[in-house]
């Protein structure tokens, strides 16, 4: 299995299994920063090379908690961050936002929060409804004429609207929610990417902890965690959608692996052009996950995978 590859058509080698740093500002509950530092610099002397945040992300603690650690490390990775959710100084949230002028201020934004010179992957977060995606894409071209950002991407985008950003400037990457419960991207967004040379990253690979068999019941969460408000951590959704885990754990046990193993092995194996981000403040789940270059799917595992699991999931993905 590659366990590297170039984003899109830059000169951005990375590694096919990323980290996602979200959580280790917010959303999923309590946090610590120096943990989350030991694991960012255990994940660089483990080979991971690719970092994901966004400056919406503890509205921008996450970058700057990402400065701290990467310091003098820089030369080591591949950073990308995103732009375009507009949150106000107590975190309250203000909508999306694309226009030109402040496309250009985040981006100031965050350079200053990350302490850099140059961002390698700047992604549109989400498209606002009121802004072409024309325009949005022609201030991030001129930032990269600018030298503030090296490649361009977007974060959940249908195939016509990459088309159109394509034609204003080439993307590098689009970034989506995927895994075995979140399969959308395979409709039309897999086609257009592997047609324009486009990497797909997934998000949210392991379905944000449920499908590692991690998460039972509501009471398994912290009172501040995001998924509590989320339709498929329902009590009806999480017993339904248990039946994906108990089809992951069936084939994690005669692997001889873990569940997360699987999941991301299962990623992998969809074509050699994906790289998925999981999320982890820990050491060991770093190190777990980072165990899935290891699984080897035959073809009669992935058809037995997609024979068994669900159709459809339960709750909606927001």
């Amino acid at each position: 299995m590659k366990k590297s590859t170039i984003l899109g058509k830059s000169t951005l080698k990375v590694n096919r299994l990323g980290l996602g740093c979200m959580g280790m500002s917010e959303f999923y509950g309590s946090f610590d920063e120096a943990a989350s530092i030991k694991t960012l610099h255990k994940a660089i002397d483990l080979g991971v090379n690719f970092f994901d945040t966004a400056d919406m992300y503890g509205w921008g603690t996450n970058e700057k908690l990402l400065r701290r650690a990467l310091e003098g490390k820089w030369g080591q990775v591949v950073l990308a961050t995103k732009f375009g959710v507009v949150r106000g100084e107590n975190g309250e949230w203000l909508g999306v936002n694309g226009q030109p002028d402040y496309v250009k201020k985040a981006c100031e934004r965050s350079l200053s929060n990350l302490g850099i010179d140059t961002i390698d992957l700047y992604y549109m977060h989400r498209q606002a409804e009121d802004v072409e995606i024309e325009e949005t894409v022609g201030a991030m071209a001129d930032l990269v004429k600018q030298g503030k950002v090296k490649y361009i991407g977007l974060s959940e985008v249908d195939a016509e609207t990459i088309r159109r950003a394509y034609k204003v400037h080439p993307i590098t990457a689009i970034q989506t929610e995927y895994s075995l419960w979140s399969r959308e991207p395979e409709q039309e967004v897999f086609d257009v990417c592997k047609e324009l040379g486009i990497t797909f990253v997934a998000y949210s690979p392991l379905g944000r902890g449920f499908l590692t068999g991690a998460i039972k019941s509501r009471a398994d969460f912290e009172s501040d965690d995001f998924r509590l408000n989320n339709p498929r951590f329902t009590d009806e959704a999480i017993d339904e959608n248990s039946k994906f885990v108990e089809v992951i754990d069936q084939v994690a046990k005669d692997k001889g692996v873990t569940k997360a193993q699987i999941v991301l092995a299962w990623i992998l194996h969809q074509n050699d052009e994906i790289t998925a981000i999981p999320g982890t403040r820990r050491i060991h789940r770093l190190e777990e996950n980072l165990g899935a270059y290891n699984v080897e799917l035959s073809p009669l595992d992935l058809s037995h995978i997609e024979n068994s699991i669900p159709k459809t999931t339960i709750g909606s993905r927001y």
